[in-house]
């Protein structure tokens, strides 16, 4: 898995949680709920679609990794990779 893989997987989550919300231009470094209209329950939903989808754990403390485009790839890449040779 690639960190284009892993963007990707965020996208693709945020669209099914906010169909409505342009995705086409989301900057990587820009905390996602101040460019989308996203809201606490959204970014739950992504954290339960991570463990539904691809079964990771995101603990309540590691929230903030999250909370960028960047943010999610790095917190993420390791953790999807581990799983792929598990």
């Amino acid at each position: 898995m690639t960190e284009n893989d892993v963007r990707q997987l965020i996208l693709d989550i945020i669209h099914d949680i906010a169909p409505d919300e342009d995705l086409s231009d989301v900057k990587p470094d820009v905390r996602l709920r101040d460019q989308l209209d996203l809201d606490s329950m959204d970014f739950l939903d992504i954290v339960m679609e991570l463990r539904k989808r691809h079964s990771i754990e995101v603990p309540e403390e590691d929230y903030m990794e999250l909370s960028t485009l960047n943010g999610c790839v790095s917190y993420l890449l390791p953790k999807l990779q581990a799983a792929a040779t598990a």
